[in-house]
């Protein structure tokens, strides 16, 4: 029986991968230019290359590559970059291949100080691992993204997510749901030393690192404001005996 590795497609496709291999070349000297528009067309070049060959895998490494080297000098394009290659996993059922993608586009928008898009990131973690079963990275997900809006002096929306959340079961039961309920019943209270005591949850201290240290300068914000508007909401306060 003849080996597929002789079907003269498959190995015009390997041939033409070597030689989009050999264009890497291309992407030394444009980074010495500074010319960072040409960094990401070539990565994006190659993952659409991989994309024609059914090679979701491939082409969602090559947008992730293109985007760490983008990183410090086009922060902006990078955060596309990893849009894009979570995407294409997304698309082709392989979600939990894209979790650390999530937590690095996460962790630049922190960076960014786009606060909302990085909670944003952490919640679609939540939503892949949800269809992996991956039940602590979930968990863990959702807790970011609260953590990350009480950062961002955005009380209401971070107690919508956490509502929001407690829909799904998996956290309903979980730590992190506990650590979640206990910041924001302090924020409520006005309690500042119960939201550091909060802040050092062991669910927190197993996070991605960019949210532990969000985390540790909790509280952030007009503490009094929250409660005086807590307190004037008729029906939107935290009730820890109904979460769902």
């Amino acid at each position: 029986m003849a080996s597929s590795s002789a079907d003269p497609e498959k190995l015009m496709a390997k041939a033409d991968k070597l030689q989009d291999l050999g264009d890497l070349q291309v992407v030394g000297g444009a980074k010495e230019l500074g010319l960072w528009n040409e960094v990401s067309d070539f990565y994006r070049r190659a993952s659409e290359f991989y994309r024609e060959c059914g090679r979701s895998q491939p082409a969602s490494d090559a947008l992730a590559k293109g985007a760490s080297a983008l990183e410090d000098k086009a922060p902006e394009e990078a955060t596309k970059l990893y849009d894009d290659a979570c995407t294409l996993l997304e698309e082709d059922g392989k979600e939990q291949m894209a979790f650390d993608l999530y937590r690095a586009a996460a962790s630049l928008y922190v960076k960014l100080e786009k606060y909302s898009d990085a909670a944003a990131f952490h919640l679609r973690l939540g939503s892949a691992a949800d269809k992996c079963n991956a039940v602590n990275s979930q968990c863990k997900a959702y807790l970011s993204a609260i953590i990350i809006y009480l950062y961002a002096h955005d009380f209401q929306q971070a107690q919508k997510c956490y509502n929001d959340c407690s829909e799904v079961q998996g956290f309903l039961n979980s730590d992190q749901n506990r650590c979640a309920m206990k910041l924001l019943s302090a924020y409520e209270e006005g309690d500042a030393e119960e939201i550091k005591r909060a802040a050092q949850s062991s669910a927190i201290n197993h996070l991605d690192h960019v949210v532990i240290r969000l985390a540790r300068k909790l509280p952030t914000g007009d503490l009094q404001a929250i409660k005086k508007d807590v307190g004037g909401d008729d029906g939107d306060s935290l009730d820890e005996d109904d979460l769902t």
